[in-house]
């Protein structure tokens, strides 16, 4: 990282936690800029049906140690080596 860009991750860093959720992702979208509008609108509906899954009761969540768990056990499962 240049300095110019730790400078300026230092700066960032002193933002609102608000502040920083904007300027990432608008960061992220300047990598990929040529986002399909249809994509965006998709994973919204994603987004809201999901919700709306967990407010209903139809799902549940689950602690990050438990979904960590499970995540390496389907790798470990696909991953031989």
């Amino acid at each position: 990282m240049t300095q110019a860009a730790g400078n300026l991750l230092e700066e960032a860093l002193r933002l609102t936690e608000s502040e920083r959720a904007q300027l990432a992702a608008r960061l992220i979208e300047s990598l990929d800029p040529e986002t399909e509008d249809d994509a965006e609108i998709a994973w919204s509906d994603e987004i809201r049906r999901r919700l709306d899954d967990l407010e209903q009761g139809r799902a549940r969540t689950v602690p990050w140690s438990e979904a960590r768990k499970l995540i390496l056990e389907d790798r470990d499962e696909f991953d031989p080596g």
